[in-house]
């Protein structure tokens, strides 16, 4: 069975209640006539202003819904869905809300927010629609643990092997063996490289300082360059890894601080708006 996208779900269910909404908040605000100019301080405008302030609380509520495995209020699937579709039509409504009259004000902190907040939500879209596929893909069958496993056991059997070794060939493994490391930096994790790697640096040396062994040594020198080219492509895998992941988790650190600026910028708005309009 072919796997239905939160996008398709339901047969665009949400694609179309949004739609409908933004249709219908559409065509009031051309029907309507106010006196004096569209606002937000009208009729309509408290109206817009209104289903807007509760989409966005609605949407808000998702974070705490996703996290709610025993509800039975729908599906995660079904209101990941709705977060993406009603969050897209709440731009309409927001933008009508205001007529159109924007200026340096809290009012337009809040509108600004709320687009920053949905635009990042379309990123986000597009990252989990991408990301776990490349996950999946790179690391095949194996998990992450599973790779930092095989790449301990590879370092055993290089350690073995390289003990016969020549001095010079020797140090080389070593910093291989003690040295490499997964993560660190903020821009290492997010780029999925490490250029400094001794791993790296292994596997382009060994070859030519290997040039001049013979026999045996040879062979055991061929033996470890084997091994360590195994161990740099799981390293590469697992740096992969670590970089989706990555990309994933900065994109939350942005989306929800957005959505709580959101929320104390919409408070801040219609507290302001009843107390002094």
């Amino acid at each position: 069975m072919r796997h239905q996208s939160i996008l398709e779900y339901a047969r665009f269910r949400w694609f179309k209640a949004a739609l409908l909404l933004s249709v219908l908040a559409g065509g009031v605000y051309l029907w309507d006539e106010p006196p004096l100019k569209p606002y937000g301080g009208t009729w309509l405008g408290y109206t817009l202003g209104s289903i807007g302030a509760l989409l966005i609380l609605w949407l808000l509520w998702f974070g705490v819904r996703k996290r709610r495995y025993a509800s039975r209020a729908g599906t995660v699937q079904g209101w990941l869905s709705a977060h993406v579709y009603l969050g897209t039509a709440l731009v309409v409504v927001a933008t009508l809300h205001t007529g159109f009259e924007l200026g340096w004000n809290l009012h337009t902190l809040a509108y600004v927010l709320m687009v920053a907040t949905v635009a990042s939500g379309f990123y986000g879209v597009y990252l989990y629609a991408t990301v776990p596929g490349l996950m999946t893909a790179n690391r095949g069958d194996e998990t992450l643990d599973a790779m930092v496993l095989k790449i301990a056991d590879l370092d055993r059997e290089i350690r073995d092997k390289a003990l016969s070794l020549p001095d010079q060939i020797l140090r080389v493994v070593n910093a291989s063996l003690d040295n490499t490391r997964l993560g660190g930096s903020v821009g290492r994790i997010v780029s999925g490289r490490d250029p400094s790697c001794p791993t790296g640096a292994a596997v382009r040396e060994l070859p030519e300082i290997g040039k001049r062994l013979t026999g045996e040594a040879a062979k055991l020198n061929h033996e470890v360059y084997t091994l360590l080219l195994q161990k740099n492509e799981l390293l590469g895998r697992a740096r992969r890894d670590l970089r989706f992941k990555a990309r994933l988790d900065l994109w939350l650190y942005f989306h929800v601080p957005l959505a709580i600026a959101l929320l104390a910028a919409l408070s801040a708005h219609v507290v302001s708006v009843f107390l002094y309009w």
